[in-house]
């Protein structure tokens, strides 16, 4: 029978020669030539017929031509850019993968394309004046990927837990129950009842049920190690299918040449322990997910407006209809509608592409953009979505490409491990051949069973997963569980001084400059409105009694202040250097020698004094400094002057490195000397002038007070009022690293152990089948222990 080249089923109407290949139908062959003339037939070198036949397509996705509908799928609609996301279900393999990436080969249309292989969904981005939805769907149906489309639950959270596991672990369980049923007379030596009448049909119902189990339930094994091999890898499901497959054949020998009943109940107990274990598995990876989708973000805070009375609300209380404020580089955190104000929103957070679109009032505007430039007010249509800020946040673009070294150290065990337990299978085998031939088998059955580095596989994304969730709760939300093991390395640590250590909301502020007058005082009080800078907002604070007006003009400058015009004034806010106005007039004053925290003003290019804050500290400041100095290098890296110099050696440890007037570039460079000295380097910022330093940092965290601080810049984010806690939160990821090497350990030391049982043949292959994959829960267990009584010591530090 001659099979497709494509999708690898069998011709049975017609053959289609082409290219000296055989397809199946006419979509298979226009599906390679696709893939062939666009340079893409490296698709079937990763994996031979990987595609899937074409469905009919006629008239199937006409629905997609309704703009409404179109409008409620997508993620992001605006101007020429688009954004989708489909559940790919026949996503299976690296092929699939490597294809889906690469749709923008098939059509330029398509910008860029990502595969979450786990949930086996896509994101797309694609231009719809060249290639529409329908357009874009048809293509993944022609190439094999049918997505899943349902606008009734196309908002609903996809279930984690994979539906046919659940119908393999029920096929399993009734095949073990039914197995061990039929065993008891041989268990409870029933001579008589069992020989005269039922023993054949006993044996080969028990070889019935084996059958679904095998075939069935253990399909998934047979597939990944059929896979691991062909692509030259000894993962870790290689010796589960040899052990099963050894086991099966074994036992359908003794059933079919009548020598004994074989060990159908040691083969359909370990098929369900393992697939007991992989369901328990899922269930904890979904509930991890869940909960770290849901508080990824909990410090992020908007202005909401009520009855024109400004009030700073967390993002998930946000309501359809709620009226919104969002300053300069401040994130939408919704769906919303252009009330007022003139937006400049940058979407590269959600596209990559990062010039700003101009909207004007009663346009839409989506999640995910970034107003550069004044003051916007907006009306939310829907509440916050939770999880898509995450996606953003989990960004490729924004990416350090930080990988995990226990994942990479797992792979390398599994693989080592692998190729120990065959070599000790293989070995005893022969051993007990040669010595007592009627061991050998059940030697080589045990040793494969019982020797599976399932259990260490475990060790790492438990541990790195419940360090999450107790992070979030303890109000510490990080980006992903890799930056906890980067955490645990650092060894020097450097802090940005506004907005850091230093808090907003207990300064005190004392002007010296010539009087402004009331007009001038309302146009302060609305530029100051439309920073995002702690110093701004301080300030902003002071003035917002008076009769704000929002400026004209709005121009931000990242580390030295703003220009803003209204009508025919213009201010000039920030630094000494950036407002840089000498003395002009008989009525103008000399600009301030730089001694403390000041912000200086400037009026139509004549200076009209300062503001002087006196910071206030973050409680429990100095206890922090001195409990790290006894373990990390400390570093001040500061872009105000050295006014603050005296106070803060009088808080802080005596060899305490103190930099001031750094501008961000500056401290991006001073991370990047750092790194190349060998340090591994965290740095804590306010995620506004910080951007640099944070994301060029081995860690990058931001502390957040009430303000918006979504910054895909860093790797977390820090409640202001657990900032006294860090150390400990330092320490709890260093002791998460020990858990998981205990858990390597344990894992290691359990194998070897029931390697020695089994190789001296004292371990039955029904005691092997239990046994393992109870390791492997009872891995999960200890991690999920030991990081709770770990986090004791912050949950007790919170309390006072």
């Amino acid at each position: 029978m001659v099979t497709c080249y494509h999708c690898g089923e069998n011709c049975i109407d017609d053959i289609i020669h082409y290219d000296e290949k055989s397809f199946c139908c006419s979509g298979c062959k226009t599906v390679f030539d696709i893939l062939n003339s666009n340079d893409l037939s490296y698709y079937y070198d990763l994996e031979r017929s990987p595609g899937t036949s074409p469905k009919s397509l006629e008239g199937k996705y006409d629905y997609l031509e309704n703009a409404d509908i179109v409008e409620k799928l997508l993620e992001f609609n605006d101007l020429d850019t688009q954004v989708i996301s489909f559940v790919i279900p026949s996503i299976h393999c690296s092929s699939c993968i490597w294809i889906l990436e690469n749709l923008n080969k098939l059509n330029n249309a398509i910008k860029s394309s990502q595969v979450d292989f786990p949930k086996r969904s896509i994101r797309v981005s694609y231009n719809s004046d060249s290639i529409s939805l329908k357009e874009l769907v048809i293509l993944l149906n022609r190439i094999g990927y049918e997505p899943s489309i349902s606008l009734e639950n196309y908002n609903k959270k996809a279930s984690v837990i994979d539906r046919s596991l659940i119908y393999k672990l029920g096929v399993a369980g009734f095949a073990f129950g039914n197995i061990m049923f039929l065993s008891f007379p041989e268990y409870f030596e029933v001579e008589e009842f069992w020989l005269d009448q039922f023993k054949v049909l006993f044996r080969w119902l028990m070889f019935g049920f084996s059958i679904p189990v095998v075939f069935y339930s253990g399909s998934d094994y047979f597939v990944s190690a059929y896979k691991g091999l062909r692509a030259r890898i000894l993962n870790i499901d290689v010796p589960i299918a040899l052990g099963i497959a050894v086991l099966f054949l074994r036992s359908s020998a003794e059933i079919i040449l009548n020598l004994g009943t074989g060990f159908f109940d040691s083969l359909s107990g370990l098929v369900f322990f393992l697939l007991l274990g992989r369901y328990f598995q899922q269930k904890t990876y979904a509930f991890l997910s869940f909960d770290r989708d849901y508080k990824s973000y909990f410090p992020i805070a908007v202005t909401r407006l009520i009855n024109s009375i400004e009030e700073q609300v967390q993002v998930y209380k946000i309501k359809k209809g709620d009226r919104i404020l969002i300053r300069n580089e401040e994130l939408l955190p919704m769906d919303a509608v252009l009330i007022k104000g003139k937006a400049s929103i940058d979407y590269s957070f959600v596209t990559g592409e990062a010039e700003p679109v101009v909207k004007k009032s009663g346009d839409k505007l989506f999640a995910g953009g970034r107003q550069q430039g004044g003051i916007i007010e907006i009306e939310a249509l829907k509440a916050v979505q939770q999880s898509y800020l995450t996606q953003l946040w989990s960004n490729e673009i924004f990416s350090k490409n930080k990988p995990s070294s226990f994942q990479s150290l797992t792979n390398q065990i599994s693989k080592r491990f692998t190729i120990a337990v065959l070599s000790i299978a293989i070995l005893s085998g022969i051993f007990w051949l040669i010595y007592d031939p009627s061991k050998a088998l059940n030697v080589f059955t045990a040793v494969l069973i019982i020797a599976c580095p399932c259990a260490i596989a475990l060790a790492a994304p438990f541990t790195l997963g419940n360090l999450l969730r107790i992070y979030g709760r303890e109000k510490f939300y990080l980006k992903e569980a890799s930056v906890i093991e980067q955490m645990a390395k650092i060894d020097t640590i450097v802090f940005d001084k506004t907005g850091t250590i230093t808090t907003n909301k207990r300064n005190s502020i004392s002007y010296e400059g010539i009087e402004l007058t009331r007009s001038e005082e309302e146009i302060l009080g609305g530029s100051l409105r439309a920073s995002n800078h702690p110093l701004s907002r301080s300030l902003y604070q002071l003035l917002k009694k008076n009769n704000i007006v929002t400026p004209d003009e709005f121009l931000e400058h990242t580390g030295k202040g703003i220009e803003t015009t209204y009508k025919d004034t213009s201010f000039k806010i920030g630094s000494a250097d950036f407002v840089k106005i000498k003395s002009i007039s008989n009525n103008s004053v000399e600009l301030k020698k730089p001694e403390k925290t000041s912000v200086h003003i400037s009026s139509n290019n004549i200076y009209k004094g300062c503001f002087t804050f006196s910071n206030a500290y973050r409680e429990g400041l100095s206890k922090l400094f001195e409990d790290l100095k006894t373990k990390k290098d400390l570093i001040i890296l500061s872009g105000d002057n050295d006014g603050e110099r005296e106070n803060l050696e009088l808080m802080l440890p005596r060899d305490t490195k103190m930099f001031f007037n750094q501008q961000p570039g500056h401290k991006l460079e001073f991370i990047k000397k750092l790194q190349q000295n060998g340090k591994t380097v965290m740095m804590v910022g306010d995620g506004l002038n910080d951007a640099g330093a944070l994301a060029q940092s081995d860690v990058g965290i931001v502390v957040s007070e009430d303000i918006n601080v979504f910054s895909p810049a860093c790797d977390g984010i820090l409640d202001a009022s657990v900032f006294k806690n860090l150390e400990d939160y330092i320490d709890l990821s260093q002791n998460g690293i020990k858990i998981i090497k205990w858990a390597f350990l344990l894992s290691l030391l359990y194998n070897l152990i029931g390697l020695s049982f089994a190789v001296t043949g004292h371990l039955r292959p029904v005691v092997a089948a239990i046994l393992m994959p109870l390791s492997s829960i009872s891995i999960v267990v200890f991690t999920s222990v030991a990081t709770h009584l770990f986090s004791r010591k912050i949950s007790r530090d919170l309390k006072y």
